[in-house]
């Protein structure tokens, strides 16, 4: 990211054209190298290998105010993929991440973690969604 990409403010992403992106941070996405201090939270316990994807504390103030019920997601501990990453990821709203995040917390259990982690090396590997 740009040195002050947020200065106006926290920012939702904008995609593959977003212009706070330099080149080589837009390579580190495209092959989810991004996501390695993500596989150390897993390792220190601060994340879950599977379960709804961590929110900044203002988007959760802010989604509430439109989808009720946004903070259901913090009823268990957030992960490092989730259903609603293999279902949509960066392309979902927060009102369609919200369905299946609560999906997940519904049913969760061995059966569903482990469809959701092969399902997420899949995704890792075709680039789908990458931004």
């Amino acid at each position: 990211m740009n040195v002050d990409a947020e200065a106006s403010g926290a920012q939702w992403s904008q995609g593959d054209d977003d212009p706070r992106i330099y080149p080589l941070g837009r390579t580190l996405r495209k092959f989810r190298l991004d996501e390695l201090p993500q596989l150390a939270a897993v390792f220190t316990g601060q994340l879950s290998w599977v379960g709804p994807r961590p929110e900044r504390e203002i988007f959760y103030d802010e989604f509430e105010t439109y989808v009720h019920g946004f903070h259901e997601r913090l009823k268990v501990k957030p992960g490092l993929t989730g259903l609603a990453q293999v279902n949509g990821g960066y392309d979902l709203k927060p009102e369609e991440k919200i369905v299946w995040d609560v999906e997940y917390i519904k049913h969760r259990g061995l059966l569903m973690d482990l469809k959701i982690l092969f399902k997420t090396v899949a995704v890792v590997f075709d680039h789908e969604g990458a931004k």
